[in-house]
């Protein structure tokens, strides 16, 4: 019976769990407990181990890297490339108008550009 992990024990016993029936077949009995253990277990690293939105320059500079960006790209997403320098190296800060267009064409979550740095 597939109770709620509320403990330490009960979370790695259902790590190993899942790794045995992971690859159990759709609309089978394990298969159903794969997808209630993998949920279960979201859950509970959810609420024991959080993970915080990455800082707002590094979300840009990841997906920069991603998109094979320049500086010089970015610049026409938020402005002159001078400001786009001073941004990365943190002597200015993102504005609104900034965060929207990130947000907008690149796709960076709007958790990551508006966290405090």
């Amino acid at each position: 019976m597939i109770k709620a992990i509320k403990t330490e024990e009960q979370y790695y016993k259902s790590l190993e769990r899942l790794g045995k029936i992971f690859h159990a077949p759709v609309n089978t009995k394990e298969g159903d407990e794969a997808e209630v253990l993998s949920i279960l277990i979201e859950k509970y690293e959810d609420e024991h181990f959080p993970i915080d939105p990455p800082h707002p320059i590094e979300a840009i500079k990841f997906r920069m890297e991603q998109m094979g960006m320049t500086q010089k790209d970015l610049s026409d997403i938020i402005g002159y490339k001078s400001r786009v320098s001073e941004i990365l190296n943190k002597k200015r800060k993102l504005n609104l108008n900034m965060i929207r267009n990130l947000h907008n064409k690149l796709k960076i979550p709007y958790e990551s550009l508006i966290s405090d740095y």
